[in-house]
């Protein structure tokens, strides 16, 4: 059975492009122009991933996904936006999306991304690629934090942290592997399933929130930059 996918985006031309494109991956379209439609058939046949433009006129991307968020929906989300600044990025992840694509874009890498929400959140998705530390059941601790992956839930000192599903995994994978540098090719293959490559931002700009979530004042910093590999979960 086809995947049913929302798209919301304004532009005709880019949102006829992508329908017949995404219909050809083998996707079930259902293409809006605008945030007050794509939150009316969110509501009426909820989709299994959503593809939303930041701007749109009257209700835009960001308003629909903190509403779905509020609503508790957990569909994933996927941000089209042709703002390039880091803090734009972040609104957007802030808003409750899983992951973004910079316009202009290769519709390659909006099908990679696509695949790789679904296979982490969609029923009857292959399983993900093994992690590169076993991955036993329970509480993880490490450098001060406490993470409960069954609850998805975790914790700095006695601070819970609002995560949202990336973060939370790119947090665990860091917490598992504590002491260890693992490179971007490793991370964005376990988180992503899939290497954007040495031009990609998205994994900086993840490790950025993140460090803003985890690091309040006075705190020492535990996710560290290893230049030209990757980075490591430690205390100073």
């Amino acid at each position: 059975m086809p995947q049913k996918l929302l798209l919301a985006e304004d532009d005709r031309a880019i949102r006829h492009a992508l329908e017949r494109a995404l219909t050809l991956e083998g996707y079930e379209v259902t293409a809006v122009a605008d945030g007050v439609e794509a939150l009316a058939h969110a509501h009426k046949s909820p989709p299994d991933v959503l593809v939303l433009d930041v701007m749109m006129p009257g209700i835009d991307g960001l308003q629909v996904c903190r509403v779905l968020r509020a609503e508790g929906d957990r569909v994933p989300i996927l941000m089209l936006t042709a703002l390039v600044e880091t803090a734009d990025r972040i609104a957007g992840l802030d808003a409750g999306a899983d992951d973004y694509v910079v316009k202009p874009f290769d519709v390659e890498e909006v099908f990679a991304r696509l695949r790789a929400l679904l296979r982490r959140t969609g029923p009857g998705t292959p399983p993900e690629a093994p992690k590169p530390a076993a991955a036993p059941t329970g509480r993880l601790e490490a450098a001060g934090l406490r993470m409960d992956p069954q609850a998805r839930r975790a914790w700095r000192g006695e601070r819970e942290l609002e995560l949202t599903r990336t973060e939370f995994e790119l947090l665990e994978l860091l917490v598992r592997n504590a002491g260890i540098v693992l490179d971007h090719s490793t991370i964005y293959d376990r988180i992503w399933g899939y290497d954007f490559g040495p031009g990609s931002k998205n994994l900086a700009v993840y490790v950025g929130y993140l460090r803003r979530k985890l690091d309040g004042p006075g705190a020492p910093q535990l996710i560290h930059t290893v230049r030209g590999v990757g980075y490591v979960l430690r205390e100073d």
